[in-house]
């Protein structure tokens, strides 16, 4: 059987995850979702990858659920697959996840979006929760990450008329981080991957975690997890580097101590 995620190392510290069933709109069955989850896990692990991008193809970053298998679905067999806990690793990982957004990315392709930490969207993306039009809703954090990105007023709009929307809009109202021409889009995700995989890890990950922890925390407490993540990293050898070759005037050489 054809591999269902395709990885590859593009750049020094990053690693991208491609989904690869071209033929259904890299749909989102089963067999992807848990080969996604182990892909993350693995990656999260991996001392020498500092960034990850996430990919599609030019059609399609993922055009929602497989409903062919979920169709005649019951309640208790949903619950005995413990979906979430495959879509909990990518939620999990500690490094930072760049999505880069070609054609479809609808239901859980929205979702699966929503999991990274900057996106980056071709002009023909288009992006949608459409799962009100075949009965159900979100089950993958479609509602909660649609609302907390763009408020509720849009989030309500999307999620209760299951209405796409493209790229531009979506820029627009906070959904994605920008947006570049479709023969751009990996070279620009790239891009941004090897900046930040230049940078130094401890602190990126850092950030990571105070933003994501801090969202739903009073406005104390996540300033409370911010001055102690930022006094944490003092005790890191690339905050030595990183201040010193500042005022030496050279380029800082990172090594995630």
């Amino acid at each position: 059987m054809d591999e269902l995620i395709l990885l590859d190392y593009p750049a020094a510290g990053v690693a991208r995850l491609r989904l690869n069933r071209p033929q259904a709109l890299n749909a989102l069955n089963t067999a992807l979702r848990r080969e996604l989850a182990r892909r993350f896990q693995e990656l999260a692990a991996a001392a020498d990858v500092r960034a990850i991008l996430l990919c599609g193809d030019h059609r399609a970053f993922a055009a929602g659920a497989d409903l062919t298998e979920m169709a005649g679905c019951g309640s208790i067999e949903l619950m005995q697959r413990q979906l979430h806990k495959l879509w909990q690793a990518i939620a999990d990982c500690p490094r930072p996840v760049i999505a880069a957004v070609a054609g479809y990315a609808l239901g859980g392709g929205c979702e699966l979006a929503m999991h990274a930490d900057i996106i980056v969207a071709a002009e023909s993306a288009q992006f949608g929760q459409p799962e009100v039009k075949v009965g159900v809703m979100p089950g993958a954090g479609g509602t909660q990450r649609l609302l907390r990105a763009v408020g509720k007023f849009r989030a309500m709009k999307l999620l209760l008329t299951g209405e796409r929307i493209g790229a531009a809009e979506a820029l627009a109202m906070g959904l994605v981080s920008e947006v570049t021409a479709d023969e751009a889009l990996e070279t620009r995700a790239l891009e941004l991957a090897t900046q930040i995989a230049a940078l130094p890890p401890l602190a990126v990950e850092q950030i990571k975690e105070v933003v994501l922890a801090g969202a739903d925390a009073p406005l104390a407490t996540a300033l409370m997890l911010e001055r102690k993540a930022y006094q944490l990293l003092f005790a890191s050898r690339d905050q030595k580097e990183g201040m010193r070759a500042f005022l030496d005037k050279r380029a800082a050489v990172f090594r995630g101590e």
